[in-house]
């Protein structure tokens, strides 16, 4: 479980392909990576392969999880946000984050307000129900509440910190960023269909 509160951002420095899926190698200054670890990579659950304390470490996207992220797309010298699992004892900011993305939205609009950012997304009909006005969702990983939502999309607002800490700050329209909505939200409705 994760909350969405990310600790760094890390560099891709290599993808590579092969018949069942894609491998990534990330840099990052985490100093206490281990084999089997779950992280955040851009708000997806991913397992810990190999890695070098303080430098790097390697993750492998299965199929589902390049269908329903929008790692097709990554290439070598991008920017991903990155968390680790939450420790038992440790300080609960943010919110429930699974780690499971839903899908993928575009970024359609930025506009910046002073110093803070309004940045605007699509909607896909089949996790409109589950976007509501105030609610959470993870975008790429971040922790965000819903500023605004139309038939078609939504926005969030962001503070300076968020956008200067996450790779919120290098994304542009028509980018594509997994969002995972809130959790909460799905098990509601799970017994409301029963």
């Amino acid at each position: 479980m994760f909350t969405g509160i990310v600790e760094e951002t890390g560099e891709v420095l290599a993808v590579e392909d092969d018949e069942g899926g894609r491998r990534l190698r990330i840099a990052t200054t985490f100093g206490d990576m281990e084999h089997g670890q779950s992280i955040s990579v851009d708000g997806a659950c991913l397992t810990v392969e190999e890695h070098e304390q303080g430098e790097w470490f390697s993750v492998f996207l299965a199929t589902e999880t390049i269908d329903r992220t929008g790692f097709a797309d990554v290439a070598e010298g991008d920017s991903v946000n990155l968390e680790r699992g939450l420790a038992a004892d440790g300080r609960f900011d943010g919110h429930v984050v699974q780690g499971h993305v839903d899908g993928t939205v575009e970024l359609l609009e930025t506009e910046r307000h002073g110093e803070d950012w309004t940045f605007t997304f699509s909607l896909p009909d089949d996790l409109a129900p589950y976007v509501v006005e105030k609610g959470f969702v993870a975008l790429d990983g971040i922790s965000l509440t819903v500023a605004d939502v139309t038939d078609d999309t939504f926005s969030i607002a962001v503070i300076p910190t968020t956008y200067e800490e996450t790779v919120l700050r290098e994304r542009e329209p028509g980018d594509s960023i997994n969002l995972e909505v809130d959790v909460v939200a799905k098990y509601v409705e799970s017994l409301h269909a029963e």
